[in-house]
C-alpha cells in the first residue's frame, strides 16, 4: 500500500481543528520559532484546514502559499481565513512531488504532519530545496516513530535522523531536531545553503 493511501480523510476535518489538538501542538508557539519577518513569502505544504496557515498569515504582510492536494480542505481554509479577515493566503491544489511555485520563491517553508504521506519523499525534498531561497528556513513537523495513541501507521513515519540526512543531501544546513509533547512529535528546522 502506498503512503498516499494513508492520506488524511477530509470528513475528519473537525479533528484537525479541535481544541485538544491546539493544546497538544500549540501552533502559535511553533510558528514563533520560525521568526517570520513581515515581508517574507511563506509556503505551507499540506496546509489542510489552515491550522498552521492562519498563524503564518498573521506574521507576514506578504503572500502565504497554502498547498494541499485536497480541494475540500481549501474550501474550509478559505472560509476560516475570511472569518479571521485574513486576505494574504493563496491556495494551490497540488501534490508535493511537483510544487507549483517558482524556484527561490519562498523565505520560509512549513510542512507539518504531511511528509509521511507523500509518494516520493526524496522528490518532494528536491522540490522544497528548489522553492526555498538561499538562506531561507524550513520547518517540518512529524510524528516520532514510537507507539502513540493516534497518528499514521508506524511503518510510514519518518525517523528524525533519516529526515536530517535527507535534508543535508538537499542543501540544508544548521539542522536542528527537537521533540515535543512527550516525544510524540518532532520539529526539524534547517537553512537552505
Amino acid at each position: 500500500m502506498g503512503q498516499s493511501e494513508h492520506r488524511f480523510k477530509p470528513e475528519n476535518i473537525s479533528k484537525l481543528m479541535s481544541q485538544e489538538r491546539y493544546e497538544k501542538i500549540q501552533p502559535e508557539i511553533l510558528m514563533d520559532a520560525l521568526q517570520i519577518d513581515e515581508n517574507e513569502v511563506i509556503a505551507d505544504l499540506g496546509s489542510g484546514t489552515g491550522f498552521f496557515t492562519i498563524p503564518l498569515a498573521r506574521r507576514t504582510k506578504n503572500k502565504v502559499f497554502a498547498v494541499d492536494i485536497e480541494p475540500r480542505m481549501h474550501v474550509f481554509l478559505k472560509e476560516y481565513a475570511a472569518e479571521q479577515t485574513i486576505t494574504n493566503i493563496k491556495t494551490i491544489e497540488s501534490n508535493l512531488n511537483v510544487i507549483p511555485l517558482e524556484s527561490n520563491q519562498v523565505d520560509k517553508l512549513l510542512a507539518a504532519f504531511v511528509l509521511h504521506e507523500v509518494d516520493d519523499l526524496e522528490k518532494t525534498l528536491q522540490e522544497i530545496s528548489r522553492t526555498v531561497k538561499t538562506s531561507g528556513k524550513i520547518m517540518f513537523i512529524e510524528v516520532n516513530v514510537i507507539e502513540t495513541v493516534s497518528g499514521p501507521p508506524l511503518h510510514i513515519r519518518i525517523p528524525s535522523q533519516k529526515m536530517k540526512q535527507l535534508l543535508e543531501a538537499n542543501h540544508f544546513t544548521d539542522i536542528d531536531i527537537q521533540s515535543f509533547n512527550n516525544d510524540n512529535y518532532y520539529v526539524i528546522t534547517g537553512t537552505r545553503s
